[in-house]
């Protein structure tokens, strides 16, 4: 059962209805912070006079019942969508959000004349992985808290939020002192006890979908950072394994307009995991967006062939640029699509 709550309701009465839900023995979750304020009830055989009960109080603007899996993600929660606020930039309305920066942080140098050179192209978010999850226990690991350390001297530097990635529960803490954006990899999108300590953190979530993964996997997952009480959750699609090995992945784009339907939850796209090919990054976004995402994420280096990780798929900033120019041109001439 999800009690949506009236816009204006008061903090003190939700605080007094949530205490007495609980003194009740039912389970609560409260989500505050990404638009019209909402309670997750978590109980089995409720009457249906306790329903018409809580209908009846002030602070209620409508009891919801959820015939999914997802009870706090699915669109219903949210009819007029969830809003993720990372500092300054808001993601989840109309203007595109861009994230861009290199795969990972290699040097200051590196980072911060990327930085620079992103900011000036017109991102509003700066990527870059610290720690690097990779398939040979040979490549380059990252550079761990240094990482960190350089990443937020670049946000000193050029004002921008930055958003990175944290591999287990041991490096939470760490990474969300020095992040403004906690980033779930594909890898790790069904890691439910990593996603239950980041949830924990409160900071804003970039939840990549599994390369594998289902959209109701991928929305359970997000139901899980939601069940812990945290709704500053952007879902990112990144590609799925198919079976061309013409592109790294298969970049799913019909799941942004449906995810856009079954969840309040903004949606980002990464074209640059989901090909591979720097070449076919400029096209994949401006489709992302023509398809509604809210924004995209995509890994930029000033010398992209002498990326350490990933250069073959990293774009230079002049074509971020052009990028950043081409998506804000398609959202002004596309409507916004229809939500069931």
């Amino acid at each position: 059962m999800i009690l949506r709550l009236r816009s204006d309701a008061d903090p003190h009465e939700r605080q007094k209805l949530v205490t007495v839900l609980r003194d009740y023995g039912l389970e609560v979750t409260v989500l505050a912070h990404g638009g019209v304020p909402v309670i997750g009830i978590n109980g089995h055989g409720l009457p249906d006079a306790f329903a018409d009960d809580l209908a009846r109080l002030p602070i209620v603007e409508a009891v919801v019942s959820i015939g999914k899996p997802y009870r706090l993600a699915a669109r219903a929660v949210r009819p007029e969508g969830t809003v993720v606020q990372v500092d300054s930039v808001r993601i989840g309305e109309r203007e595109p959000v861009v994230i861009a920066g290199p795969c990972t942080v290699e040097s200051r140098e590196q980072l911060i004349r990327t930085a620079e050179a992103v900011r000036e192209a017109g991102a509003t978010l700066l990527r870059g992985g610290a720690y690097k999850p990779r398939t040979s226990p040979y490549s380059f690991q990252g550079l761990g808290e240094r990482g960190l350390e350089l990443l937020a001297e670049a946000r000193e530097r050029t004002g921008l939020p930055i958003v990175t990635e944290v591999l287990d529960t041991e490096h939470v803490e760490l990474v969300a002192q020095y992040a403004d954006m906690l980033q779930i990899g594909s890898r790790n999108m069904m890691n439910f006890a990593l996603l239950r300590k980041v949830a924990a953190t409160g900071k804003p979530v970039l939840l990549k979908r599994g390369f594998a993964a289902t959209v109701e996997e991928w929305l359970l997952a997000a139901e899980y950072l939601l069940a812990g009480g945290n709704d500053q959750v952007v879902l990112c699609e990144r590609g799925v394994r198919g079976f061309d090995p013409a592109t790294r992945f298969m970049l799913d784009l019909n799941a942004v307009p449906l995810v856009r339907q079954l969840s309040h939850l903004p949606v980002i796209v990464d074209p640059s995991h989901g090909t591979g090919l720097r070449e076919l990054v400029p096209g994949m976004s401006l489709a992302a967006i023509a398809a509604g995402a809210h924004g995209l994420i995509v890994e930029v280096h000033v010398e992209p062939e002498a990326a350490l990780v990933d250069g073959r798929q990293s774009i230079d900033p002049a074509t971020l640029a052009d990028i950043v120019r081409r998506v804000r041109a398609v959202r002004d001439v596309i409507e916004e699509p229809v939500m069931a």
